[in-house]
């Protein structure tokens, strides 16, 4: 069962890619929260345990949540994939599932039990995603529309980090809160299409890749309008916590960087490209989030030094 599921994870849930960039998002989430009510310093360790473990344990649900949805199709068109392939069974991920849903609850006991009104709107709102909110085939011919109800499941995970702080019954950081999350929402459509682009040759049938269904070039240009707008959030968030320079310094040129590679992949679409574009979306939403949290603080912190 180990291996069965070490090989599960390696294909469809690679904890060496996604833990780094959920640890961010705790860890931004956490700083954030406390530079957003005028505190200095880092958080706690029980705080950011509880953010990364319990939204480590929220993206796993959505992608167990995201194999019984695709089921079908997976048989039908991926079958080289774990489940329909017979690595490992619906059943045995929804228990493992549950089991998460457990220690997340055990998390929020050991924290604050006020966490709980939280955990539950962040699962609501995932079972209606994995019911695609009733009106499935309505979203299915309208990928805007699709892309943008799922991916509030990220400002919401980010709402459960900073709930984990303590930081949301204050009104003077509600401000800089919602820029947080809208920086969140960005960044997670920047990876979700991201992801989702394929050179011609690499595109599978009834596999909906953005290059597939909107073509590269407007793929390519919600893209870089995702990314931009992330970025102008995360900056407007970071000017109101008094962290504009730094935000500045290390997410314009990380930009340029990014709208350079998807000009190059709109130019020509290789398989290599591709894949650079996918890696390229999850480095700019890790340094976005570590721009926001601790290194927002640390710069919060040296300024406060060299005023002393």
């Amino acid at each position: 069962m180990l291996e069965r599921l070490w090989i599960y994870q390696r294909e469809r849930f690679p904890l060496v890619l996604h833990a780094p960039v959920i640890a961010a998002i705790a860890l931004s989430a956490t700083s954030f929260s406390m530079l957003a009510r005028q505190q200095s310093g880092t958080p706690g360790l029980k705080q950011f345990l509880v953010a990364f473990l319990s939204s480590l344990a929220f993206f796993f649900q959505l992608r167990v949540a995201d194999e019984w949805k695709d089921f079908a199709d997976d048989a039908r068109f991926r079958p080289y994939r774990p489940v329909p392939r017979g690595l490992i069974s619906l059943r045995e991920l929804s228990a493992i599932a549950l089991a998460a849903g457990s220690l997340q609850l055990a998390l929020a006991f050991w924290l604050d039990a006020r966490l709980l009104g939280w955990l539950m709107i962040v699962w609501a709102y995932m079972l209606l995603m994995t019911k695609e909110f009733f009106v499935g085939e309505w979203l299915r011919l309208r990928p805007l529309a699709y892309m943008g109800s799922h991916m509030l499941i990220v400002p919401l995970i980010y709402l459960y980090s900073v709930a984990c702080a303590g930081a949301i019954s204050e009104w003077s950081a509600r401000l800089p809160l919602v820029l947080l999350l809208l920086a969140g929402f960005f960044s997670g459509i920047v990876i979700e299409v991201g992801r989702k682009l394929r050179a011609p040759e690499d595109e599978e049938l009834g596999v909906a890749t953005y290059s597939a269904t909107w073509g590269v070039s407007k793929s390519v240009t919600a893209w870089n309008i995702a990314l931009l707008l992330a970025g102008v959030s995360a900056s407007v968030a970071a000017g109101t916590v008094g962290a504009l320079r730094v935000s500045l310094a290390i997410l314009l040129p990380a930009a340029a960087v990014a709208i350079t590679c998807a000009v190059l992949y709109q130019r020509k679409p290789t398989p290599r490209r591709a894949r650079l574009m996918e890696a390229v979306s999850g480095g700019w939403a890790l340094l976005l989030y570590l721009t926001l949290g601790p290194l927002a603080a640390l710069w919060k912190i040296a300024h406060q030094v060299r005023h002393v």
